[in-house]
């Protein structure tokens, strides 16, 4: 489900760009005019690159709403932070590094909506060779969950659940990443001997 949250109001939908390069030059021009509060430049420079916004993050994304949510992330970040292009280098490249940023936080947020939704509702496991798989609904996820320590049972929604890297982890608990490394280790271990326990015969 897409978050609603105000939109950026354009224009028409125009046919997408073929890349920054072909416009690269208009598009630091009409920058460099914004930046000196020229409201039609930066309006026309917002029509001129949604297209090939648009298009680059469907490819990356897949689906149409998740392509327009990231579009909308990445015209909001260059609105906010327009007045740190330098005019005298190529527009195109500070386009492509917003967008690819902001495409990487919807690619990273839609699989963490997909762990909890499995976490909520089935969640399959592997188990290791000559063994079923071990099928698991929430509740008894939770169960399992509830056998480890209170700082393995963390690592493992964290880092497994949720994806969160290492380091964001480790802002989160205040652990270091080596004891997140050393309980998730051990919590995994002690996940797949219960699942192993708890699988039909």
């Amino acid at each position: 489900m897409t978050s609603k949250r105000p939109r950026l109001a354009l224009v028409p939908e125009t046919p997408p760009a073929s890349g920054p390069t072909e416009y690269d030059l208009d598009w630091s021009i009409m920058m460099a005019r914004a930046q000196s509060g020229d409201r039609e430049a930066y309006r026309r420079l917002l029509l001129s690159v949604t297209p090939y916004l648009r298009a680059r993050a469907l490819v990356r994304l897949g689906t149409a709403d998740e392509a327009e949510e990231a579009v909308q992330d990445t015209l909001l970040t260059i609105h906010e932070a327009r007045q740190s292009y330098d005019p005298a280098r190529p527009f195109g490249p500070w386009l492509v590094a917003i967008a690819d940023r902001r495409i990487a936080d919807r690619l990273r947020r839609m699989r963490r909506q997909r762990r909890a939704k499995d976490a909520h509702g089935e969640l399959t496991h592997e188990s290791p060779p000559g063994q079923d798989k071990v099928v698991l609904d929430g509740r008894a996820l939770d169960a399992a969950l509830a056998d480890l320590s209170p700082e393995q049972a963390r690592a493992i929604r964290l880092l497994k659940l949720e994806e969160r890297s290492l380091a964001e982890a480790s802002a989160r608990t205040g652990q270091s990443v080596g004891a997140l490394k050393t309980a998730t280790h051990r919590a995994l271990r002690a996940l797949r001997r219960r699942l192993s326990e708890g699988a039909p015969r």
